[in-house]
């Protein structure tokens, strides 16, 4: 009894003894994986700029590949003009017209008006005039006219004069609207105010000074209280007047930078009641 007594203890030690081994071995190999499963893995390092590998992710201001564009639109957008070359287009279509345009002409007189009854239709008239263009429809124009003034015979026998002569100094200035129609066609409309300086002069007039005057010597300027001048200066008349004008004409173009042109204005001015009428149709030479 006692020999079973002190085996059954010991087996149960060298048992106990063995677990505890085992389960002090288990334990020390879970301790030894556990760090290494839980260890994260280090992040390599970013390249420095230009060391980029291949096969990597492209840097943020490259677009992708599905946003670059295709050959097709690279080809359309090199069809497109250029902004230097639509500045030179614009430039050219800005310049297609003169800058400054002259004109000298001629052609004749029609009185209207008051200065009818005492002139004569069909007298001389010359024209010169320039224009400054702000574009190919829109200027500013000057003009200088010189338009004869022949008194009727039924005038001069009013004045009691054999012969006399008598004309007008125009000083134009207003704008031009010009009207293209066709390459070699045009015309155009003119307005605005105007300076008038009449004179004319009498040969010789048998009229008596201080006698009452009649409608020429009135229309004439030298009408003092419904009579001549008492000192007899009459035979000279010398009137300003301002006034306006209008009128029109058409062109046709004979070389690139040469026009023909045709032109009607109506002009009046007027001073203390009297009153100066032309309408002149002038033909001459556009550049």
């Amino acid at each position: 009894m006692i020999r079973k007594f002190v085996r059954i203890p010991g087996l149960r030690l060298v048992s106990s003894a063995t677990l505890i081994a085992i389960l002090g071995g288990v334990a020390t190999v879970h301790a030894q994986q556990t760090p290494a499963q839980q260890v994260p893995a280090q992040q390599t390092p970013a390249p420095a700029s230009g060391d980029q590998p291949q096969g990597q992710q492209p840097p943020e201001n490259q677009q992708p590949e599905s946003q670059q564009p295709s050959s097709s639109q690279e080809s359309s957008s090199s069809q497109e003009a250029s902004p230097e070359e639509i500045a030179r287009k614009r430039k050219a279509q800005a310049h297609n017209y003169n800058n400054w345009t002259f004109n000298v002409g001629g052609g004749a007189n029609l009185p209207n008006g008051t200065t009818q009854q005492f002139v004569r239709g069909g007298g001389g008239v010359g024209a010169a005039g320039v224009a400054g263009n702000a574009n190919r429809y829109l200027g500013l124009r000057l003009d200088f006219q010189f338009d004869n003034l022949p008194l009727r015979t039924s005038a001069l026998q009013a004045a009691q004069a054999p012969g006399a002569n008598n004309h007008v100094y125009a000083l134009l200035f207003g704008p031009i609207i010009n009207i293209p129609v066709t390459k070699a066609w045009s015309g155009y409309v003119v307005g605005g105010p105007g300076f008038y300086h009449r004179s004319g002069k009498l040969d010789s007039s048998t009229a008596i000074p201080g006698s009452a005057c009649n409608p020429f010597f009135t229309w004439w300027g030298h009408c003092f209280a419904a009579s001549l001048p008492i000192n007899g200066h009459f035979l000279n008349a010398s009137q300003n007047q301002w006034g306006y004008n209008f009128g029109g004409g058409i062109a046709r173009k004979v070389r690139p930078n040469i026009e023909i042109y045709a032109e009607f204005r109506y002009m009046h001015g007027s001073a203390n009641g009297l009153t100066t009428d032309t309408r002149p149709i002038t033909i001459g030479v556009r550049w």
